[in-house]
């Protein structure tokens, strides 16, 4: 036998425990997703009612304000790439580089220089082993986020982004703000996005008034530029918090679907051993009875030659 029965038990053995490992993250990730569902739908009112308010305040005013103005010859943009603190989720992080990798390469095509700005280990670890300089990354709460921490990194990219706007910043700052993430659909589709956050694009189709409708008026107090000061820094929290919460929906469910595909894959296993091992045992079985059986035979020949 190439494999003997004492090896094939061992390996059942060792692919059982693979199981019980794999399925015990297969439930958590199933527990875990349901609550970050709860927190991307109850997030999503306030940003719809907030980029509601900002798509007012900039439509409606004719106030230039640094955060929303475009520049004339952008060449700097920073990259916000959402991944994971852990694998085994599945193609999650190979997706989500592929789009930035994707957008990367646009950017540069354009002439503009990139900075990077990296959320989970996953991503870090990518960019680093292929050589890139990374501006800031904040790991450690991926599948949890906090909007404590969609706070600080909107705060970080806010501060460079108006730097860039300002030609007397000691720090090299950007014209362009893009994030990438993974948009959750459904417990089955999730898809890599890329948007542009900063300067602000947000006018939404779907609020614009209809033919023949009057436009409606709106009165800023204290004034125009107090109320898109107040405004906009939360609006651009807001939609990392958002981004943040998609994201850590599709890792888990993707984290579940991986998770169980190797869970029925280890029960495949498990029942391709057992059966090669039941063979061999009964090939073994065999082979005894043949050589008790030949022995025997040889003997009752021996005494017959005998009398």
């Amino acid at each position: 036998m190439a494999v003997s029965v004492r090896e094939l038990r061992a390996r059942i053995k060792s692919t059982q425990s693979m199981k019980k490992i794999t399925r015990a993250m297969e439930l958590i990730a199933a527990s875990r997703i349901i609550k970050a569902q709860q927190r991307a739908n109850a997030a999503a009112p306030y940003a719809r009612e907030l980029t509601r308010a900002v798509s007012a305040v900039a439509t409606y005013s004719n106030v230039d304000h640094a955060l929303t103005t475009e520049p004339e010859n952008p060449n700097r943009a920073a990259v916000l790439v959402l991944a994971s603190d852990r694998g085994l989720a599945g193609g999650y992080v190979s997706n989500a580089m592929r789009e930035a990798e994707g957008l990367i390469a646009k950017l540069t095509d354009e002439g503009k220089e990139v900075d990077l700005y990296l959320v989970g280990r996953r991503s870090e670890g990518f960019f680093k082993f292929r050589g890139r300089p990374i501006a800031q990354s904040w790991t450690g709460f991926t599948d949890q986020p906090t909007y404590e921490a969609a706070k600080e990194i909107g705060e970080k990219l806010i501060e460079v982004f108006l730097e860039g706007a300002d030609g007397e910043a000691k720090a090299p700052g950007v014209d362009e703000v893009h994030v990438v993430y993974t948009r959750f659909v459904t417990m089955m589709t999730q898809k890599p996005t890329a948007i542009r956050l900063l300067p602000l694009e947000v006018v939404e189709g779907e609020e614009a008034p209809g033919e023949g409708e009057a436009l409606p008026l709106y009165e800023f107090e204290p004034s125009a530029e107090a109320v898109l000061d107040s405004l906009l820094p939360q609006y651009v929290n807001s939609r990392i918090w958002f981004a943040l919460l998609q994201a850590a929906a599709s890792e888990l469910a993707q984290r579940q679907k991986a998770m169980k595909a190797a869970t029925d894959n280890a029960d495949e296993l498990i029942n391709k051993f057992t059966r090669i091992a039941n063979q061999a045992r009964q090939a073994g079985i065999t082979q005894e009875i043949s050589e008790i059986v030949g022995g025997v035979n040889a003997l009752a020949d021996a005494q017959a030659a005998n009398d």
